[in-house]
């Protein structure tokens, strides 16, 4: 009896798994998009949002900045919980099941921000229902970065782990990038009045839409290899006796903390420049340096433009030369250039395009961490807790560096005055970070997931 030709069936089996490779590239992203560009939303209305929900009349319009920024931190600080929660589940259950509950909730909690009576309606209800649904999508987003680089590195081909990773980290600039793009069509296209009496909704709604496409989108995915190994080692043997060589070993629970803990601190520089150049700038511009809301935007655009640019390469070159190399460099030129930059983007007789080549360079500076960052954190934690960890050490990192970062810059330079307190709150998270990943093994990248 004739054997059937290898080749066709490598080549299919070849096909099938850079098919699966791909809806997990998709699947994962997705999520990422939405998390973001509605994170990316509130920050860029946040003073509209301050006047409809946090300013009662009468009130002092810097101290309703204050408390939407506040509202905004609660949400970062519930992401740790979320990520527990979640990444439990998703070490215990699979990526795909639990990544398809934290889009529900995440894509609810969105839509019905944009549907929620203002502070002139139903009074002092109308911060607290928003608190809430900042709550939640904070629960919910904890739970999305853990699985979805789960999903993308677990089903990247060998080497190219920091390119699977980077498109976390890109869907990141994307979704930033559609909410700025999304909220300034709408400041263009309506008159102030309108974007204050109903426009700024428009970009929560449209949320619905978004989610329910990520959800037909993740309902496909398929489970990831490491997980369906690592679950079927846990098991029996298809005899009924103890799998051969034992099940995987879950790590101690000091080894796992230690690594988050290190984890957060490599990635902490990302964080608070990251929201400090890509998010919180705009308030900072308009509140600090006077500009309009169309120029801050515009602005914003900028610094997204670079971070966008610079991740994607970033994570192929730590591909071939490791995370440590790329990482250590982007953080290096934040530390250094952070206060020239910013003293650059203030000085009012600059021409603008130096302005925004400055704004262009703050973003890929980040956009340099931000690429390798995913696969470093994956490469960090075994299958059995690596939905886990990796999500707790970015979670973690992003509440207190990242969900802070408005309420520290705004207070911090209404009580003393001074303008360089976004460079210098960077410059420093990113000199931690320096030290950080400097722990790192250069050979990380070419080391198998465990």
């Amino acid at each position: 009896m004739l054997s059937p030709a290898p080749g066709p069936v490598r080549s299919c089996g070849e096909a099938a798994r850079r098919a699966g490779s791909r809806r997990a590239l998709l699947g994962g992203c997705v999520g990422n998009f939405i998390e973001w560009y509605e994170f990316g939303v509130y920050g860029y209305l946040a003073t509209v949002i301050a006047a409809h929900f946090f300013t009662p009349e009468g009130g002092s319009e810097a101290e309703g900045l204050v408390k939407t920024y506040a509202s905004f931190a609660l949400a970062f600080f519930f992401r740790p919980v979320g990520a527990a929660v979640f990444g439990r589940l998703g070490d215990r259950i699979g990526r795909r099941p639990t990544l398809v509950l934290v889009i529900c909730l995440m894509t609810g909690a969105t839509a019905l921000i944009g549907a929620l009576p203002t502070y002139a309606t139903i009074g002092a209800a109308a911060p607290w229902l928003l608190t809430l649904l900042r709550i939640v999508q904070g629960f919910s987003a904890g739970g999305e970065f853990g699985g979805a680089v789960s999903v993308m590195t677990e089903s990247a081909p060998p080497g190219r782990r920091g390119r699977y990773g980077a498109w976390q980290s890109f869907t990141v600039a994307l979704g930033l990038l559609a909410g700025a793009g999304t909220t300034a069509l709408l400041a263009t296209v309506l008159t102030p009045s309108a974007l204050n009496a109903w426009g700024w909704r428009v970009p929560f709604l449209l949320t619905l839409p978004l989610g329910l496409a990520a959800l037909w989108l993740r309902v496909r995915l398929d489970e990831t290899p490491a997980f369906v190994s690592a679950a079927s080692a846990a098991g029996s043997s298809p005899e009924g006796g103890p799998p051969e060589g034992g099940p995987p070993r879950r790590p101690p629970a000091g080894e796992t903390v230690r690594a988050v803990a290190l984890g957060a601190g490599r990635v902490m520089g990302w964080s608070a420049a990251g929201y400090t150049f890509l998010v919180v700038l705009p308030s900072y511009l308009q509140n600090t340096l006077s500009a309009t809301f169309q120029q801050a935007l515009v602005a914003t655009v900028l610094a997204n433009l670079g971070f966008a640019a610079a991740i994607l390469p970033a994570g192929a070159v730590s591909d071939r030369l490791g995370r440590r190399t790329v990482m250590v460099a982007g953080a290096l030129l934040v530390a250094v250039l952070a206060l020239p930059l910013l003293n650059l983007v203030q000085d009012p007789g600059a021409p603008a395009y130096t302005k925004g080549a400055a704004l262009f360079a703050a973003g890929a500076a980040v956009g340099l961490m931000a690429g390798p960052g995913p696969a470093m954190l994956s490469e960090m934690f075994p299958t059995t807790v690596r939905y886990t960890g990796l999500g707790l050490a970015y979670a973690l990192s992003n509440a207190v560096f990242s969900g802070c970062a408005g309420l520290i810059i705004t207070r911090a330079v209404a009580w003393t005055g001074d303008a360089d307190i976004p460079a210098y709150y960077a410059a420093a998270a990113c000199a931690v970070s320096v030290a950080a990943l400097l722990t790192l093994r250069g050979d990380d990248h070419e080391r198998a997931l465990r």
